[in-house]
């Protein structure tokens, strides 16, 4: 039986993915294939490159990605994530599709055409770093003279970029709604808009997934705490770990005991 993993992008909040496979992988659970979108493709690439989720944790914690961001001059964006590759050469040296361990698929948005692109072969760093480029934010990332936003802009839980190529799919998303205090700035104006926005357009995908890990917590965090990275860690493990019963269930594996 193959199992997909579909990881969707929700910014920090996409550290909990790792939290999943983590917990995911106690039940013996490995994945054939690997669909990510914005931080569900960076989690994504570290996994597939064999990375294990603690280590993976660890890179994010340590590699100060914000500090190799730069002002973006040309007003398509508050910063540039491009100066941002040569700190993921450190991790992905290879920097290909190819060279992972797992099959790996990145969803990102052209700009001007308005449609999805699945990346998939060849040079892997750009891709992933173009399927986070949230518009207003980022400056569009070009490759192959295209211009390229953030893939959750037309769909955050990309299932069917895999769904014929595996037998189950498991969905991880984690631009989870809920109660939250009043918002009081604009910033969390419009980062409630986006998440309202992005949300609505997911909720059909729900339904393709196998089996659907949607931490109700990660509603308390917004998309650019980093800095409770091991919260948002542990937030996504525990919760995989109470559906363990119901995932084993429902993919018919016998249940493994963890010491």
């Amino acid at each position: 039986m193959k199992i997909g993993l579909v990881l969707s992008g929700g910014g920090a909040r996409g550290i909990a993915h790792l939290g999943v496979v983590k917990a995911l992988q106690e039940m013996g659970i490995q994945f054939d294939q690997i669909a990510g979108t914005s931080a569900g493709a960076i989690t994504g690439a570290l996994i597939a490159q064999g990375y294990s989720p603690d280590e993976s944790l660890k890179i994010i914690e340590s590699s100060s990605f914000v500090r190799h961001l730069r002002p973006a001059w040309n007003r398509m964006g508050l910063l540039r994530i491009d100066t941002a590759i040569e700190l993921y050469r450190k991790y992905l040296p290879h920097d290909s599709f190819e060279g992972l361990q797992i099959p790996l698929h990145v969803l990102a948005v052209d700009l001007n055409d308005g449609e999805q692109v699945v990346f998939e072969q060849g040079e892997l760093i750009r891709p992933v770093l173009a399927s986070c480029c949230l518009p207003g934010i980022f400056e569009p990332m070009l490759i192959n003279k295209r211009q390229f936003v953030d893939g959750g802009v037309l769909n955050n839980l990309p299932v069917e970029i895999i769904e014929n190529k595996v037998d189950v799919i498991i969905g991880s998303h984690c631009n989870v709604l809920g109660p939250r205090k009043p918002v009081t700035s604009m910033r969390g104006v419009i980062e409630r808009s986006l998440v309202l926005a992005v949300q609505s357009k997911t909720r059909e995908r729900f339904a393709k997934c196998t089996v659907l890990i949607e931490p109700p917590q990660l509603a308390q965090y917004g998309t650019t705490d980093i800095g409770k990275a091991r919260e948002l860690f542990r937030v996504g493990y525990q919760y995989t770990r109470s559906m363990t019963e119901q995932i084993e269930k429902t993919l018919n594996r016998p249940r493994v005991e963890i010491e």
